[in-house]
């Protein structure tokens, strides 16, 4: 019996769309520390960030909802609590880290999501860990160690802060997990930022300062990146094999390091492409078993 082959696949527009999702991804982060530090004014602090991320990402999602009315069913409101409160905390301590430490190193921390989301997968979804996984989320946590190199002369303390936001992704990974066996992706985004924004929006009130125009500029920026790479990660996995269209999303941290260079004249050292090197190394051990198991 001859298979019908699924017209949406389209390996090559996939990959495009994972590549413009991690230059956006990059973007974003670039954003982030350009209000983080004296740059465009007096800095602002992350929960000034993540609140503007979250409020102009809303407002271009809101615009595509008016557009295309679509019909909201039987939204899973608690998971998407619990998915928006791990995102907001998540963004907020990555904006946090990247205003202090190397764009590339926070981006090459942050590809450990897939490694905690896979350890709390076991007990939050049930899940079952063989061997092949351990062995990726064991090389993928020794390049952090290298990355963040404890106990050393350069270690910063915020290279925690990008540790724990990692941390704190892996944990919504899983609710999203959930969320996208239940309801459609733009009701998803919908639904998510708004809550992150009322969320964003209570945090916000104790740290609120006016912005620059150059600063509220960079928040839209922020936010309307997001909200588009969002879009391109989505459109990206419907083309294509989750197998297939993740290892592209290692640009990002090439998107960072070529951003970091050009607004801050940071190069990356020895230590930091070797503990990027060491994570992607397992991150994409993962994603090779991944694929076997699907298969």
């Amino acid at each position: 019996m001859e298979t019908r082959a699924n017209p949406d696949h389209k390996p090559l527009a996939a990959a495009g769309f994972m590549l413009l999702a991690s230059l956006l991804i990059a973007g974003t982060t670039l954003m982030a520390k350009l209000v983080g530090r004296d740059v465009l004014g007096d800095p602002l602090h992350p929960l000034q960030i993540s609140h503007g991320r979250f409020f102009f990402a809303f407002l271009a999602i809101s615009t595509v909802v008016a557009i295309k009315r679509p019909h909201i069913k039987n939204p899973n409101i608690p998971l998407h609590i619990a998915r928006s409160v791990s995102g907001w905390m998540g963004i907020s301590l990555m904006f946090a880290a990247v205003a202090y430490i190397p764009l590339a190193d926070a981006t090459a921390i942050s590809f450990l999501n897939p490694v905690f989301a896979m350890v709390l997968a076991i007990p939050l979804l049930g899940e079952r860990v063989g061997p092949w996984r351990w062995i990726a989320a064991a090389i993928a946590l020794i390049g952090a160690i290298v990355l963040i190199q404890p106990g050393a002369g350069s270690f910063h303390p915020a290279a925690l802060l990008a540790l724990a936001a990692a941390a704190i992704m892996g944990l919504e990974i899983t609710f999203i997990k959930r969320l996208t066996g239940q309801e459609s992706p733009l009701q998803i985004l919908w639904i998510n930022n708004g809550i992150g924004l009322s969320v964003a929006t209570l945090a916000v009130i104790w740290v609120w300062s006016a912005p620059t125009p150059a600063q509220w500029m960079a928040l839209a920026g922020l936010g309307f990146m997001m909200a588009l790479a969002q879009t391109c990660f989505i459109q990206s996995m419907k083309r294509a094999d989750a197998s297939f269209v993740v290892p592209f999303s290692y640009a990002t941290l090439v998107f960072a390091g070529l951003y970091d260079f050009a607004a801050f004249g940071v190069v990356p050292v020895k230590t930091s492409l070797l503990g990027a090197a060491i994570i992607i190394s397992g991150g994409a051990v993962l994603a090779w078993r991944e694929s076997r198991t699907s298969r």
